[in-house]
């Protein structure tokens, strides 16, 4: 006949605890619920920064640092819930950075993939492995997993770039590597726009070999072009319901994401727009490029406007109130729980 156990008492209990921790073991059926909740569960808080506000603290740091002083002038953007953790979400960080007329920011190359999107001015350029591309506001441009990058100014105006890394992520792995290059500028060996020329065209060089391994060959999707694109799509079709016009930034060697740990997307949504509720297990950030509204998060809800930043965590729930034809940057941590099977979506 089979053993019936009988309930141990709270300080026997506690007395099994203290001895097992010598040896490193923990009971798991003290803490099983939080590992295994019944829906995503994170520290990561909906909230909006308004460019406005953070304005004047880029502006103060441009005075106080050089850009070759700081590496990388930057604020980082902080998730409320996260606060010292240097990320927005549990995986991805972001950060507003700064580069001044004349200034160079310094090459060197790191395991993390890094994306940039163009927030104010241009006139700035940033070279990938020998390749420059001038940077237009709504410019999506990506620097990929180890390789040598440099940023620089040769305009009249300051040029404020967000800085999207999947920095956590490797971290997660212990996979962080970094190198300085030898000098401050890297040389330039091709022509700019030679990646756009060779497989932005639909068209790609024969037999060529893809540059930067699961990463896009182009490293500058220009916003001229994604909103033309966006436009085109509006004329031939409803809006989502949830999404308006949503497009995805695509490698287009092999048709998918455009970086292998990070998603990007930009998306036109009517003026008077209000969308269904939406939420995805993706964290995503948000960049407003065009016009205005109220976005509700979960219970939260903010007005925004154009160059304002948001998170929206996973699971909260997600819609928006436009007031004039709105543009949406997005990026997430999507690629990586496709590739697990573990991406999620659900509508109203």
């Amino acid at each position: 006949m089979a053993s019936i156990p009988h309930t141990s008492s709270s300080s026997a209990r506690q007395d099994l605890y203290r001895r097992m921790d010598r040896h490193h073991t923990a009971p798991l059926w003290e803490v099983l619920h939080a590992l295994i909740p019944d829906q995503p569960a994170t520290r990561c808080q909906p909230y909006l920064w308004k460019y406005k506000d953070i304005r004047p603290y880029i502006a103060e740091a441009g005075k106080l640092i050089t850009a070759k002083e700081a590496i990388r002038r930057v604020l980082v953007l902080e998730n409320p819930g996260m606060r010292g953790e240097s990320c927005i979400t549990q995986s991805l960080y972001a950060g507003l950075q700064l580069i001044l007329p004349g200034e160079i920011a310094p090459s060197h190359r790191h395991s993390q993939s890094a994306l940039r999107f163009i927030v104010e001015g241009g006139g700035a350029y940033t070279a990938v492995d020998g390749e420059r591309t001038t940077m237009h506001p709504g410019d999506f441009v990506i620097t990929p997993s180890w390789t040598f990058h440099d940023h620089g100014n040769q305009g009249s105006e300051p040029v404020v770039w967000m800085d999207g890394l999947d920095i956590r992520i490797v971290e997660l792995f212990a996979a962080q590597f970094h190198e300085v290059y030898g000098e401050e500028v890297q040389p330039v060996a091709r022509s700019e726009g030679a990646a756009t020329a060779r497989f932005g065209n639909g068209l790609a060089p024969l037999g060529a070999l893809a540059p930067f391994g699961k990463t896009s060959p182009i490293f500058n999707y220009p916003y001229a072009r994604s909103r033309e694109s966006l436009e085109q799509l509006s004329r031939d079709q409803d809006p989502d319901p949830c999404h308006g016009w949503k497009m995805q930034f695509i490698n287009p060697l092999t048709g998918g994401h455009a970086m292998p740990s990070i998603a990007a997307f930009i998306q036109l949504l009517p003026n008077g727009f209000t969308s269904q509720p939406y939420r995805a297990t993706d964290g995503t950030i948000y960049s407003v490029v065009e016009g205005g509204g109220r976005v509700s998060i979960a219970e939260q809800s903010f007005e925004f406007e154009p160059r304002d930043t948001f998170v929206v965590p996973s699971w909260a729930p997600l819609s928006f109130e436009t007031r004039g034809e709105t543009v949406l940057f997005s990026f997430s941590d999507r690629p990586g729980q496709e590739a697990l099977g573990l991406w999620r979506e659900k509508r109203a």
